[in-house]
Parts: structure tokens; C-alpha cells; sequence
């Protein structure tokens, strides 16, 4: 069971990343529309040279289907998922990055537009090529982070069905025997039997304490930010109204 669940969804995840990688030619066509003065072209380039990597992943996931899909032997079909997953992660990792730097290309670029609109005392309003542009890499993000979530999936069985085989899980999942099915009066509550887990933060007691603290001084500048606020616009009210 462990193993189709990860092949089914390293199936999804590349028939998305082979979606979105349609998206980046009209993306392409974008960025050189709104980026006029040069920049485009070197945005262009790091954007095809991030997705250029799937060319490779692609070759090692059909190496994949055909040596190690059909195999038999599940440590050795079991082997080559893990080395398969862990191939797609600095991959997305990458796409994240280059879409940030692309976001801040783009704000970059509207802050431009609008300091050169007040210097010729113009209202500056938002470019209608920028603004479909923003739309696209948003689609296009959306997209990478939907076939990104298939390959978390498979990062979660791995992690928790290292060998691709079922066993016990604190707090997921527990082969109950009658024995213990009686012992819990036949209750079938998987809470009974799964347990829980209980996660460490490494702090200490005095590292806790002054982190509640320095949350509780935080809270405090926050509530008396809004104490402020609050007599301001009750001021500015009364005076509209008339009462003062």
C-alpha cells in the first residue's frame, strides 16, 4: 500500500510541473514586456534556467518507470523512490527562490514607475501589463506549490514507512490485537490505542519564561498602540459630528 500511494502521487506531481512549465512562455512574453530597460531579459533567463532542471528530474523519473517501477524487489523499488523524491527537493526549492527574487523584481519596478510619476507630478497608477503579469506568476507560484504538496506527501510516507512497509506510529496508526482490543472494553476509539506525541522544544524553564514574557511586553505595546488609536478616531468623530 505504501508504495502506490507514493507512485500515484509522484504521478501528479509531474503531470503538474509539466502544466506550469507551459505557463512560462507566456510569462516569458510578460516579464520582457514590463521589464523594458534590460532587466527582462536577465529575469528571463533565470526563469528558464530554474525550470531547465526538470529536463533532468524528467530523464530520472522515466529511468525510474522504466528500471525500478516494475520491480520485485520492494527494498530495491523502495531505494529508488527515496533517491526520486529526494532529487525534487533543492529542485523547488530553487522555483521558490526565483519566484521571490522575481516578486521583487516586479515591486521593484512598480516603485520606479511611481517615484518617476511624482517627479513629473502625476497620479501613478498601476500599469495594466504589470498588473497581468503579477496575476500570471501568482497562477504560476500556486501551480509549483500544488505539484510541490504531491512530493510533500511522498516526504511524509517515506518519513514515517522508512522501508515501505507498514509498522506502528506513535500517534497515526497502531495494529491493535484482541487482547488489547479487550483490554480497552472493545472500544474501537483509535485515540485508545495510537497514542500521542509529545514534541520537544529544547528550551529550558528560564528560556520559556523569558520568551513569555518578551510575548506578554509585545502584547502590551500592542494594546496600548491600539488605546491610542482608539482615542483618535473617537476624537476626530466628535469633532466631525460636531460635539466638539
Amino acid at each position: 500500500m505504501i508504495r502506490p500511494a507514493a507512485q500515484e502521487a509522484c504521478s501528479c506531481s509531474m503531470e503538474k510541473l509539466a502544466e506550469n512549465k507551459e505557463k512560462i512562455g507566456p510569462v516569458a512574453e510578460q516579464l520582457l514586456e514590463v521589464l523594458e530597460n534590460g532587466g527582462g531579459k536577465q529575469a528571463v533567463g533565470d526563469l528558464m534556467a530554474q525550470w531547465g532542471g526538470l529536463k533532468k528530474l524528467t530523464a530520472q523519473y522515466d529511468r525510474y518507470l522504466a528500471d525500478d517501477f516494475h520491480d520485485p524487489d520492494i527494498s530495491r523499488k523502495n531505494s529508488a523512490q527515496h533517491s526520486l523524491r529526494e532529487a525534487f527537493d533543492p529542485f523547488f526549492k530553487s522555483l521558490h527562490e526565483g519566484m521571490k527574487q522575481l516578486g521583487k523584481i516586479i515591486r521593484h519596478h512598480e516603485r520606479e514607475q511611481a517615484e518617476a510619476a511624482k517627479k513629473e507630478n502625476k497620479r501613478s497608477a498601476a500599469d495594466r501589463k504589470t498588473k497581468a503579469l503579477k496575476t500570471a506568476l501568482e497562477e504560476l507560484q500556486a501551480g509549483i506549490k500544488d505539484a510541490e504538496s504531491f512530493f510533500k506527501h511522498i516526504h511524509w510516507l517515506q518519513e514515517r514507512f522508512p522501508e515501505a512497509e507498514y509498522e506502528d506510529v506513535t500517534g497515526l496508526c497502531k495494529l491493535a490485537t484482541i487482547e488489547e482490543i479487550k483490554e480497552q472494553d472493545y472500544s474501537l476509539n483509535p485515540g485508545r490505542y495510537v497514542g500521542v506525541v509529545i514534541e520537544e522544544d529544547g528550551k529550558t524553564e528560564e528560556e520559556f519564561i523569558e520568551e513569555l514574557l518578551g510575548m506578554n511586553d509585545e502584547l502590551q505595546t500592542i494594546d496600548d498602540e491600539a488605546n491610542i488609536l482608539n482615542k483618535i478616531i473617537s476624537h476626530n468623530i466628535r469633532k466631525l459630528v460636531g460635539e466638539i
